[in-house]
């Protein structure tokens, strides 16, 4: 008997050292692979040590230099004025960007995943666009288009109307850069649900706007609240375009990044990573809210697996 049908033989708990010190083919891919477990736990080593020298390392250095000299010092370097105008600054483009790229996520992922129209690919690419150019470059167009040489530079001098080096400036460029990241997270979400439910609400008699409050809005509700958590984490720590389009103007045009670049180079470190801790905070806050969100889509969709079938009407 081969080596293959001699472990197909073994009992389901029979040892590895019956077998030479080996797990048996079959019951690794019952596991869903085929490799020896020295690979697995070689495979899960290299994973851990590169998770703990690029994420969990470099985290803790932000919070360790932002406290060195106390605790007092560390609430120093918030409270000065500019940490304040650039907190805020960041508060308000993340509170003006992210609704805007909430109602276009929702939209284009709805016209993408529900119905077949021309364009479409067009303009799945398009959403695409931001991943594809650099942040630089995106502040450099609004540059181009807005600035005192731009398309509509003039106009807007003669209205005294300042959009480039401005607040307007900034969460134009925030948009931009952040506005895929709920319509990415839906799309696939809401292709894979189908349309059977909107089309059987429908049916029943239900408008347009009571299917998507009553049966889409549910179902996507933790893949909607995943992409808002991603988008405002994008928006909160945008740098490259945000930095073309600020004009560095501290007290008025700095956001948080913006404001730790000016205060690392200024050597004042503390109130630097002081600064740099509060997006480390809202990274690690959005990886919790991930992980829930996961979760409870996780536990609906075995809820709704251990449903049993409803069984037809019989005369």
């Amino acid at each position: 008997m081969s080596h293959v049908d001699t472990a197909s033989a073994l009992p389901t708990g029979t040892p590895a050292a019956a077998t030479g010190g080996h797990t048996p083919p079959r019951r690794r891919a019952k596991a869903g692979t085929t490799e020896a477990r020295w690979v697995q736990w070689l495979l899960i080593g290299v994973a851990l040590v590169f998770l703990l020298l690029f994420l969990v390392l470099p985290l803790a250095a932000v919070f360790t230099e932002a406290l060195r000299k106390g605790l007092d010092a560390y609430l120093a370097g918030l409270r000065e004025p500019d940490a304040w105008s650039a907190i805020r600054l960041t508060l308000i483009t993340a509170v003006i960007a992210v609704p805007l790229n909430l109602v276009f996520g929702v939209a284009a992922a709805w016209a993408i995943a529900k119905y077949e129209f021309k364009g479409k690919a067009l303009l799945t690419t398009l959403i695409d666009l931001p991943f594809s150019i650099s942040p630089v470059v995106a502040g450099l167009m609004y540059v181009l288009v807005f600035g005192a040489n731009g398309w509509f530079g003039p106009w807007l001098a003669a209205h005294d109307i300042k959009i480039i080096f401005a607040v307007p400036g900034i969460v134009l460029a925030t948009v931009f850069v952040t506005f895929p990241f709920i319509a990415r997270e839906l799309i696939p979400l809401m292709q894979a649900q189908g349309n059977d439910e909107e089309q059987a609400a429908v049916v029943l008699g239900a408008s347009g706007w009571q299917t998507f409050w009553h049966v889409t809005l549910p179902n996507i509700k933790w893949g909607l609240l995943y992409g808002v958590i991603l988008c405002n984490a994008r928006a909160m720590g945008e740098f490259g375009a945000v930095s073309v389009v600020s004009g560095h103007i501290r007290g008025q045009t700095n956001t948080i990044p913006l404001h730790v670049e000016i205060l690392y180079n200024e050597y004042q470190s503390v109130a630097a990573f002081a600064a740099a801790s509060l997006l480390a905070l809202l990274a690690l806050v959005t990886l919790l809210i991930k992980t829930v969100a996961e979760w409870k889509s996780e536990q609906e969709l075995k809820a709704a697996a251990a449903l049993p079938p409803e069984r037809p009407n019989t005369p």
